[in-house]
């Protein structure tokens, strides 16, 4: 359901749905307008061939820890209530690259 390819993460819209309360076919909308944020972090040393992968939505957060073959290993789930999550755990999404005038 994780798959590591070319340096990039693709996720299951099903894990992440669940996982942050909400339809598995909103993620990848919700993902692309900003609202639904992600962090990933590769293991070193002892954690070596263990990836962290964190998603955000509001007051959500869910955490996922991966081996190298796309197995989840750990998986927990946060709603902090109210509360937001704080700025510097989330990153900002992708710049939409601009176009070349308008011809």
């Amino acid at each position: 359901m994780i798959v590591f390819e070319d340096g990039a993460v693709q996720i299951n819209g099903t894990i992440v749905g669940e996982g942050l309360g909400i339809d598995p076919p909103l993620v990848q909308p919700l993902m692309r307008e900003g609202k639904i944020t992600s962090r990933y972090e590769r293991g070193v040393d002892e954690d070596a061939g263990r990836h962290r992968l964190t998603l955000f939505r509001e007051s959500w957060r869910l955490s996922l820890i991966v081996d190298d073959a796309g197995k989840v290993v750990q998986l927990s789930v946060v709603d902090p209530g109210n509360r937001p999550v704080p700025p510097g755990l989330r990153r900002p999404p992708p710049r939409e690259p601009e176009s070349e005038g308008a011809g």
